[in-house]
């Protein structure tokens, strides 16, 4: 059992989330919305998982300064030290690095975990459990830890990690991070046994995640080293305001994990899935008997099926004879999509932009 103590839990939530729109706009990402019709954010959704693993005073979310304010209102428990607001969006291994910094200037023994704001989790308590068990392994040993979901179909839309030999039950080392693959390949991937999806879960203590940024990714590394005495003090958003835009854009995974020998991967079966498009949100919810995921309270779905229809709940919509499309109706935004093409909604926006401006982004 790790010591809860010394356990920090770093939630990302800076993304726009594109693929999502018009649900997910620049104001108001997904990660802020009630994408599952529970009452709840995705953000608070997350927030909650964590609780019984440490007090709600160790956990710390990083996001875009401009969401300081929709954090805030989400989780009125968090302390204005427990956000951190970056200037500017430049992937997953800057913000990993500076939350790492400001971990270390508050508790040198902290471990952390970090996990993205707008996944699911359906198996809570399995989730905690194989998170106990990295943390104490990532304790006792000097490693990455990477949670790896077990593949349940041949998906193209996840990076795979391939694992090698078992040092301690439940723990394999990794051999190798692999891009998003084509469908042969994900079957291959996923017939081996020796596969799990990326799922951008980490658990490390915050030494060795610094060790691995200085060895592995000085640039990162110096940028924020030059403002070690100001972390957890009125200086530290000044100087990050200044500095983090000049960090390079790049995940993690480039950064770090692919680069490093201690990697670890504990393989997961919690339900879990990314959300990151529209027909992954109809996977995962509850259907009506046509296979629609009705989000609204006056419905008529006639002879439809297999759509995902999300309307204000006021609002009276009636749909005769779609069959796999996405209806999002946002007030200001009406979209009327083939699921089939929803890959294509995020360039969309870029057409949107162009013929009418920011207004509807």
């Amino acid at each position: 059992m790790s010591n809860t103590n010394h356990t920090y839990v770093a939630i990302m939530a800076g993304g726009v989330g594109s693929r999502f729109w018009p649900g997910s706009r620049e104001a108001r990402p997904k990660q802020f919305l009630d994408i599952l019709g529970t009452g709840k954010s995705l953000l608070r959704l997350t927030f909650e998982r964590f609780l019984p693993l440490c007090p709600a005073s160790n956990i710390f979310i990083v996001t875009n300064a401009a969401y300081r304010a929709l954090v805030k209102e989400q989780l009125p428990e968090l302390s204005d030290n427990q956000i951190l607001g970056e200037p500017s969006r430049n992937n997953t291994a800057p913000c990993i690095a500076y939350t790492a910094f400001k971990l270390a200037a508050l508790d040198p023994k902290a471990c952390m975990v970090v996990a993205p704001s707008d996944h699911i989790v359906l198996k809570e308590d399995l989730f905690r459990a194989k998170i106990e068990q990295a943390l104490d392994f990532a304790t006792r040993q000097e490693t990455l830890v990477t949670l790896g979901i077990q593949p349940v179909r041949p998906d193209t839309g996840y990076g795979y990690i391939q694992c090698g030999e078992e040092p301690e039950p439940g723990v394999f080392k990794v051999d190798r991070f692999l891009e998003k693959p084509d469908l042969d390949t994900a079957r291959s991937f996923v017939a081996s046994g020796q596969h799990l999806w990326n799922a951008g879960i980490f658990v490390w203590q915050v030494q060795t995640v610094l060790k691995a940024f200085r060895n592995l990714s000085p640039d990162i590394f110096s940028i924020f080293e030059k403002g070690l005495s100001l972390y957890n003090t009125a200086g530290e958003q000044p100087f990050i305001d200044e500095h983090y835009p000049t960090t390079p854009n790049i995940s993690v995974d480039f950064a770090i994990m692919e680069k490093a020998a201690n990697v670890y991967s504990l393989p997961a079966d919690i339900g879990w899935s990314d959300l990151g498009t529209w027909a992954s949100l109809h996977a995962e919810c509850p259907k009506d008997p046509q296979g629609n995921v009705l989000q609204g309270n006056r419905i008529l779905a006639l002879d439809t099926q297999n759509c995902l229809i999300r309307v204000p709940k006021d609002k009276l919509v009636v749909l005769k004879d779609l069959d796999d499309y996405i209806v999002v109706d946002e007030g200001d935004v009406l979209l009327v999509y083939p699921k089939s093409k929803e890959q294509q909604i995020k360039q969309l926006t870029n057409l949107v932009k162009e013929r009418f401006g920011e207004e509807y982004l």
